[in-house]
């Protein structure tokens, strides 16, 4: 950007063209570099990526990213590959994942594994369940819960993520995986009137929470547990709220600390069903913990 005179972009105003440089680190080192700019085109882009890979000899690929919309929102809809390829591959919990750019990913892997791995204790899958797993992204957490069910099925509104999740799943020989794409609340709704009843449902909604209705389709599936994930316990404290009243009880909770420094956290709770009378419906035996509700 000094080199070229390349302007960055102004929010206030608008203008400007070099938004984000977005880079995704896996476990090996290699590193995807996505420049997001405020136009079609970056002035120099042979140029652009040549930087880059001399900089970072590990680089596995170098994308242009346009964004021309006003405000924060980072990524836009239109990607091109400038050299290189266009997605990383990781290693989650023992399994194999294909990353895109514009798929969702825990950038703190280690800690990740910590998360869910709380979130699939709390599942309390025995190899027979059918677990429902919302905001599902690039398929982390179904698939690992996969390993341990009858029968799981992903939902994510964003079209790449639910291709990498399919691959995901082919590539980790897991075929008890089903991915749909489409909105949360549409998805839960539609497979509610469809009639299916999953024993259990996990949430990994983004910072805003869970729409009432989603918490109302879930509700009405009447699953036995319910494990929701959160990097807000704002969103997570009024969402389990809504859904006490609707007969789910928060009994276990654990914070897992993914951003060290920050005041940022991620959260897992387990809720469960009761009946009117205040009893517990249709659950095994959980294990004792130190979690707290």
């Amino acid at each position: 950007m000094r080199r070229y005179k390349v302007p960055a972009y102004d929010e206030a105003t608008g203008k400007g063209l070099v938004r984000h440089v977005y880079v995704r680190v896996n476990r090996k080192g290699e590193s995807l570099c996505c420049v997001v700019i405020n136009g079609r085109q970056a002035p120099r882009e042979p140029e652009l990526a040549a930087y880059v890979c001399a900089a970072v000899p590990h680089t596995a690929g170098v994308l242009v990213n346009s964004n021309t919309k006003r405000g924060n929102v980072i990524l836009g809809e239109k990607y091109r590959t400038l050299w290189g390829r266009d997605y990383l591959m990781d290693t989650l919990c023992g399994l194999e994942f294909k990353l895109s750019v514009p798929s969702f990913y825990q950038v703190n892997r280690d800690q990740a594994e910590a998360l869910y791995g709380k979130a699939l204790d709390y599942a309390g899958l025995t190899g027979r369940e059918t677990v429902l797993d919302l905001y599902c992204g690039i398929g982390t957490i179904t698939l690992c819960l996969a390993k341990r069910a009858g029968r799981v099925i992903g939902a994510e509104i964003v079209p790449a993520a639910i291709r990498d999740a399919k691959e995901n799943a082919a590539r980790n020989h897991i075929e008890n995986a089903e991915f749909f794409c489409g909105d949360a609340a549409e998805t839960a709704a539609r497979l509610e009137a469809e009639g299916l009843r999953p024993d259990v449902i996990t949430v990994d909604p983004p910072r805003k929470g869970l729409a009432p209705e989603v918490i109302g389709s879930i509700a009405a599936m009447g699953p036995e547990r319910v494990v929701y994930v959160s990097c807000d316990p704002a969103t997570l404290g009024r969402d389990v709220k809504r859904f006490g009243e609707l007969g789910y009880r928060a009994v276990r909770a654990c914070a897992v600390d993914m951003f060290p420094a920050t005041r940022h956290v991620e959260s897992v709770v387990l809720l469960e069903r009761y009946d009117m009378d205040g009893r517990r419906i249709d659950h095994g035996e959980r294990t004792d913990s130190d979690d707290h509700p």
